[in-house]
C-alpha cells in the first residue's frame, strides 16, 4: 500500500500539537528572514552614509561649517550625528570659558554617548536572531518527542505493527525537527555576520570618535569668535 509522505501531506495529518509548534516554527523563520533582509539592507545604508560623511570631514571644510550642514539633512549618518553631538558640546563649553580639559571631556563625553545611542539602534533585532537560531531547534525537538509519541499511542492499539503502520507517524513527528533546523540555521548565519559587521562599523566610529577629539584637542586653546580649522588639517 503506497502511501504519500510528501512534506504537507505530513504537516495535513499530524497532531495538533505538531501543526501547532511547526505553525510557530514557521511564523519564526519568516520573521526571521525579515530581519534579515532589513538589517542587511540598513547595514549597507550605514556604511554607505558614514563612507560619503568621512570623505567631507576629510574633504578641507571647516568644522564650523560641517556643524552647520549636519543639522539640515534628513537622514544623517550615524558618524555624522556623533559628531553633530560632539561639535555641539564643544562650542557651548567654550562659549562658557570653560578650561580646556572641561571642554574635551564634555566633547568626548557626548560623543560616547551619541555613540551608544546609535550602536543600540544599529544592533536592534540582533537578539532577535540569536534567539531563533538557539530555541527553533529546541521547539522542533518538542514537536518531535510529542509526535512520535502520539504515534506510538496509537499503535498501541494495532494487533499487528509494521514498518508501513509505523513511519507515517515517525515522519510526521520529524518534520517539525526539520522545520526548527530550517528556522535556526539561517538565523544563526545572519546573527554572526551582523555581529561581525556591526562590529567593524563600532571600531569606524570610536576611531572616528578619537581623531575628531585629537582635532578638537589642538583648537581648544582658540578664541570662541574663531572658526574651527578645517578637519582635513587634523591629519
Amino acid at each position: 500500500m503506497n502511501q504519500d509522505l510528501s512534506i504537507v501531506n505530513l504537516v495535513l495529518h499530524a497532531s495538533p500539537i505538531v501543526q501547532i509548534v511547526i505553525a510557530c516554527l514557521m511564523f519564526m523563520s519568516l520573521s526571521s528572514w525579515t530581519v534579515i533582509f532589513a538589517k542587511l539592507f540598513g547595514l549597507k545604508r550605514v556604511r554607505g552614509r558614514n563612507d560619503d560623511f568621512e570623505r567631507e570631514f576629510w574633504s578641507g571644510r571647516s568644522l564650523q561649517e560641517l556643524h552647520e550642514n549636519a543639522g539640515t539633512k534628513a537622514e544623517a549618518a550615524p558618524m555624522e550625528r556623533i559628531f553633530a553631538s560632539g561639535m555641539r558640546e564643544f562650542l557651548k563649553l567654550r562659549e562658557r570659558r570653560l578650561d580646556a580639559g572641561a571642554q574635551l571631556d564634555g566633547a568626548r563625553r557626548a560623543m560616547r554617548a551619541s555613540f551608544q545611542r546609535e550602536l543600540d539602534v544599529i544592533e536592534s533585532h540582533l537578539s532577535f536572531l540569536a534567539t531563533v537560531g538557539s530555541i527553533s531547534p529546541y521547539v522542533g525537538l518538542f514537536g518531535t518527542v510529542w509526535g512520535i509519541m502520539h504515534a506510538f499511542v496509537g499503535l498501541s492499539n494495532l494487533t499487528q505493527v509494521t514498518l508501513a503502520t509505523v513511519a507515517p507517524g515517525i515522519a510526521e513527528a520529524l518534520v517539525a525537527t526539520a522545520i526548527g533546523l530550517f528556522a535556526a540555521i539561517p538565523a544563526v548565519m545572519a546573527y554572526n555576520r551582523f555581529a561581525r559587521d556591526i562590529d567593524r562599523l563600532a571600531i569606524q566610529l570610536e576611531t572616528f570618535i578619537e581623531e575628531f577629539s585629537n582635532i578638537l584637542q589642538r583648537n581648544v586653546g582658540a578664541p570662541a569668535t574663531v572658526t574651527p580649522v578645517s578637519a582635513a588639517q587634523g591629519r
